[in-house]
């Protein structure tokens, strides 16, 4: 999850497009200039271990746009592809 909000931050498309699930996976990323991302909270997970094939993280992710700040508040879903964690999605 911080690599992946990292990589948000920088824009680093590659990254994110490798690292998001196959059946989910966008065919490409738009960043918006605009935005600014700032700080990263972790609020929870659920599994995730090497012994678990999925798992959730929650998170709030805050930014800036055009200096107004907001957040975003989510519990992604990450599954393990290959060996390796990859996002799926939200889950509401």
């Amino acid at each position: 999850m911080r690599s992946r909000y990292s990589a948000f931050a920088v824009h680093d498309a590659a990254y994110l497009l490798r690292t998001w699930h196959p059946s989910t996976r966008p065919e490409e990323i738009d960043f918006d200039p605009r935005l600014r991302w700032t700080r990263l909270e972790i609020l929870g997970a659920t599994d995730g271990t090497p012994f678990h094939a999925a798992g959730t993280v929650e998170f709030r992710a805050h930014y800036t746009v055009r200096g107004e700040a907001g957040s975003q508040h989510e519990n992604s879903r990450f599954a393990r592809v290959d060996g390796a964690w990859v996002y799926v999605d939200a889950v509401e």
